[in-house]
């Protein structure tokens, strides 16, 4: 009769629970803290424009030396975190991300601005692989779905906190002591990641071993690794064109409305209501592709998307606020379809160097995105370059059918 009781009271559940609520909470919090670094860079750069004299593709450029830099690095993170351990790696890359704000914050030339940008690149292409994995590790099942979706989520927790504290502080202090400010909270919370980082993450990715099959059995596994593969590179390529139409929008936001008027705070603030209403279309379009399936949500997210960056690019600038949270649920909302589907694609065992490939792609074609529309804004004008990015969205439509056909294949076996 107390059989059943002893599991849920013995010491090793106990640990076990908190190990998993310490590599959420770890992962989570990084999570927020690199996004919304990752993401201060929009709110600066209608400044670092003005200061350093830049063409609106040097600005763009400027937010690619960041994530380029982070998305080149996510394999060798993964790598290094394999040998010396997320805690530890993930501590340090926070600490370098943190650094190059205090960096920036107290260098008054523009190789100098260049430099920090890319010593936080580094930083920052440690958290996706090491963060992903811990939870993915931790949780098993439908319960590493739901972390996972927990974890996505954080992120823009983040993207919004950040930049909106920001906005605030420089509506009070000039922008390098306001960033160096939360640079230093960037080092402090290496200091807690170094010490409540669980160890265990990374030794469960080479602990199953299977036991040897029949012909037919290696048969089947063959088939469904083609099939993993399949739909893995279908997320990736969708992943590419959305990316690169996501980030060509977030730079030429802010200089859209500084042209109509607003002031830099504003534009700040606008981004906020951006990834504020992203946070929460994430949840939205994690329940539609469930409920509705995974291409009629891409569809409308996507047909949406091109609809609301046109209001917003018609629309006067107070009703562009209004518009904007609904505009960020759709925009950054089918995320949760795309990243969260990566641990359905590949076996357990390789889904560190999967998350570490997954974003290095997805973040590469986030770091192509703002040069390009720089670029095109300098030639046709920020409107201009707002309509481009508006049609260029609805390429991601054909890619969706991929995954579909991936679904199709997986169902029929």
């Amino acid at each position: 009769m107390t059989v059943t009781a002893a599991p849920d009271t013995s010491p090793q559940t106990a640990v076990g629970k908190s190990q998993e609520r310490k590599a959420l909470a770890v992962a989570g919090g990084a999570h927020a803290l690199h996004d919304g670094f990752t993401d201060l860079i929009w709110i600066a750069l209608p400044i670092w424009q003005a200061e350093f004299g830049l063409s609106y593709a040097a600005a763009g450029a400027l937010r690619t030396v960041f994530t380029g830099t982070m998305a080149s690095l996510q394999i060798p993170s993964s790598m290094l975190a394999e040998r010396l351990g997320p805690g530890v790696v993930l501590a340090i890359g926070t600490a370098l991300a943190g650094l190059c704000y205090c960096l920036a914050s107290i260098g008054d030339t523009f190789w100098w601005l260049v430099a920090a940008l890319l010593l936080g690149g580094i930083g920052a292409s440690t958290q996706h692989p090491i963060g992903s994995a811990l939870v993915a590790h931790a949780f098993a099942g439908t319960r590493s779905l739901k972390a996972l979706g927990a974890y996505n989520f954080s992120g823009d927790v983040g993207k919004v906190l950040l930049p909106a504290t920001a906005s605030a502080l420089i509506l009070i202090m000039p922008w390098r002591p306001a960033y160096g400010l939360l640079g230093l909270v960037g080092i402090a919370a290496a200091v807690a990641i170094f010490l409540l980082t669980p160890r265990f993450a990374f030794e469960a990715e080479h602990a199953e071993t299977k036991p040897a099959g029949t012909a037919e059995d290696a048969a089947v596994a063959a088939a469904e690794t083609a099939r993993m593969r399949t739909g893995f590179r279908a997320l990736v390529a969708l992943v590419v064109v959305d990316g690169i139409t996501r980030s060509g929008f977030f730079v030429l936001l802010p200089f859209m409305l500084t042209g109509k008027g607003a002031h830099v705070s504003a534009a700040g603030f606008a981004l906020t209501l951006v990834f504020f209403g992203g946070a929460f279309g994430k949840l939205a379009c994690g329940w539609f592709a469930t409920r509705f399936g995974k291409v009629f949500t891409i569809a409308m997210s996507k047909v949406g998307t091109t609809i609301g960056i046109v209001a917003v690019l018609l629309l006067p600038l107070k009703l562009d606020f209004v518009m904007l949270p609904f505009l960020g649920m759709i925009l950054n909302g089918v995320t949760t379809v795309t990243y969260g589907s990566v641990p359905d694609m590949v076996t357990p065992e390789r889904r560190t160097r999967a998350f570490s490939i997954f974003y290095t792609v997805a973040i590469g074609a986030l770091a192509a995105g703002p040069p390009a529309s720089g670029f095109v804004g300098d030639l046709i004008g920020i409107p201009g370059a707002m309509i481009v990015v508006a049609v260029l969205t609805v390429a991601t439509l054909p890619v969706a059918f991929l995954i579909r056909f991936s679904d199709a294949a997986e169902a029929a076996v």
